[in-house]
């Protein structure tokens, strides 16, 4: 879709100034919601032997965090709208740390499940998508590369993440590890109080009549497409007029009459099945090889470090002419080469196979979370766009809940990690393709509707110089009477 797809805001983004230290609250917040549950990992192996419980049960802790993580998305949609996100980040902040003090108490597996997923899980909620939110309000030309630095957050931390907690499990267990990490995730609550609303009183660029006409013409094309956002204010001003719902109020359910929105969930619906196991099960599954669990460890700092590299590059690389109108492809190769990846995993050798694989996924991994939520924006617009990137993440907490303990349970089944990342595969590989096919179809689409869009308004334009031709002589005619 073209770069001008939400251009009607009401307002000119800044496009910079404060908007980069916003970028910099959004990358711990979205650092700490991406990477806090894959760091968690490190200590599966002991908490199983100290429960006494099975790979499938112990799946279940990062795999509940991240499904309440994404099912928290449209309260967390409802809150940012109603509040803003720098009290909705803070207080995910607190809620996390608090999840992780009660777990450090845990009796049983159960414990973790309420703590550490559940509560832990919705303070995440509360600190991802306020932070992808409000980079849209402040970004507009620059959107895309405002996106890919604020995802470098996951990996950066992450690579962090990964050897403290090591450190710390070593040091002092896991209990007293999660008391620690409590304490350092909230550093959320300083970024979101980096995260000052925009300035919406900035006047926009004034233009002459005509430009003025075309520019509607334009945009009214792009909303048969993209839906920009203009109309569905205006709707949502009618609706709230006439007293409509809570739900219809706050939730924009129209989106599900969406084109583009609805290629994006069922492929994402598809390809999350198959997008947090891999990463779960990078370092069991080393040490599972007998590779010590340091060496285990730093194998997530090696895929976080290519993640780290690779996600800024895919926004440089997506803000380009020549992507960014096409930029649905550039996500669909993304979707594919995380699936040619896992399927090429198995053929991994010793430490030096898995470091190898570590770096093709981190590059992969990192070009899919660059372009994920950017593509969303992409198709509704950042107006639209809160509501939106909600009903994703309640839709999608299905697959996330289930993919890792079903990943699980086939290491059970056949007592070897390598079906994971063969099944993963396959989940990732057939949704690239759907992906390519119908982001075909849309963008064919489009430009149909474009070009309908534009016989329409040189007809109109037409016309209306016919008409003033015609009134131009009538009044010469009365002249000459």
């Amino acid at each position: 879709m073209p770069p001008a797809a939400a251009t009607n805001l009401g307002y000119t983004p800044p496009d910079g100034g404060w908007g980069w230290a916003v970028v910099f609250g959004a990358f711990i917040s979205i650092g700490f919601s991406y990477a806090f549950p894959k760091s968690l990992t490190i200590y599966f192996k002991e908490i199983q032997e100290y429960f006494s419980v099975s790979y499938s049960e112990i799946a279940w802790v990062s795999s509940v965090m991240l499904a309440s993580m994404y099912a928290g998305g449209p309260v967390s949609s409802i809150l940012v709208n109603r509040y803003g996100s720098r009290p909705v980040v803070i207080v995910g902040g607190v809620l996390v740390c608090t999840g992780m003090a009660l777990a450090s108490f845990g009796t049983n597996i159960i414990h973790l499940y309420l703590c550490v997923g559940v509560i832990g899980g919705f303070g995440l909620a509360f600190n991802l998508q306020p932070s992808l939110t409000i980079i849209g309000t402040y970004f507009q030309v620059k959107r895309p590369m405002a996106n890919g630095l604020a995802m470098t957050g996951s990996p950066v931390i992450l690579s962090t993440l990964a050897p403290l907690n090591q450190f710390l499990f070593d040091s002092f267990g896991w209990r007293g590890s999660f008391l620690i990490l409590g304490s350092i995730v909230l550093n959320c609550c300083v970024a979101g109080a980096l995260m000052r609303p925009v300035n919406k009183s900035i006047p926009r660029k004034t233009i002459d009549e005509s430009s003025k006409c075309e520019s509607e013409a334009q945009e009214h094309a792009a909303a048969e497409d993209t839906t920009t956002h203009s109309d569905n204010l205006q709707t949502e001003d009618q609706s709230e007029s006439k007293g409509h719902s809570f739900v219809q109020k706050f939730i924009d359910l129209s989106l599900f009459r969406h084109r583009g929105f609805l290629i994006y969930l069922i492929g994402n619906v598809v390809l999350f099945f198959g997008f947090f196991a891999p990463v779960v099960f990078m370092a069991p599954y080393a040490k599972h090889q007998g590779i010590d669990e340091y060496s285990a460890a730093f194998l997530l700092s090696i895929f976080a470090l290519a993640d780290m590299f690779i996600r800024p590059t895919t926004g440089l690389v997506g803000n380009t002419k020549w992507i960014r109108p096409r930029i649905q492809y550039f996500f669909s190769f993304a979707v594919s080469y995380n699936g040619v990846c896992h399927l090429m995993c198995p053929l991994a050798s010793g430490y030096t196979g898995l470091v190898v694989y570590a770096v093709f996924f981190g590059l992969a991994f990192g070009m899919l979370s660059a372009l994920l939520f950017e593509v969303l924006m992409d198709l509704v617009g950042a107006p639209r766009f809160s509501t939106a990137v909600g009903l994703v993440t309640i839709i999608e907490c299905g697959p996330v809940l289930l993919g890792p303990p079903m990943a699980g349970a086939l290491v059970d089944y056949f007592g070897d990690y390598k079906y994971i990342y063969y099944a993963c595969g396959v989940f990732m590989l057939v949704s690239g393709i759907f992906f390519f096919v119908m982001h075909y179809y849309n963008y064919k689409k489009l430009d149909e509707e474009r070009g309908k869009s534009k016989a329409m308004e040189t007809r109109n334009s037409d016309e209306a110089v016919q008409l003033k031709m015609n009134q131009a002589d009538r009044t010469m005619n009365e002249t000459d009477e």
